[in-house]
């Protein structure tokens, strides 16, 4: 499976943004998250969908400001993004796991197919 995101941009701070990641094929069986990295840190959860349930987790920084979808018809995950601040500033990759367990579904080692990023700058 390759994905591709898009979406990314420059933005001012309390503004949306709306990312989407294309799969080449299906990942209906895949637990699909998206992960955030800026410079000089780590690459950090930002928000996933749990394959069995389709139930989403967030990270605490992005609660009821992101929200994660999916369309297994498109193979296409989305990531919709409001309230942006200043420290939402990194480039955003989608990731796709079709064996991740539950309890590691936050941890970005675990996944197997990422997309190449995508620069989202948040101006405040």
């Amino acid at each position: 499976v390759q994905l591709q995101a898009f979406g990314g941009g420059l933005v001012q701070a309390g503004g949306s943004l709306s990312l989407h990641c294309a799969a080449s094929g299906s990942f209906s069986g895949s637990t699909v998250g998206w992960f955030r990295q800026a410079p000089g840190k780590e690459r950090e959860f930002v928000a996933a969908m749990w394959r069995n349930t389709g139930r989403k987790y967030y990270a605490d920084s992005v609660k009821e400001r992101f929200t994660i979808t999916r369309d297994n018809a498109k193979n296409t995950v989305y990531l919709q993004m409001n309230s942006l601040k200043a420290e939402d500033t990194a480039v955003y990759y989608c990731a796709a796991c079709p064996t991740c367990i539950f309890s590691t579904l936050k941890n970005f080692q675990q996944y197997h197919y990422w997309g190449q990023g995508t620069q989202v700058t948040v101006s405040s």
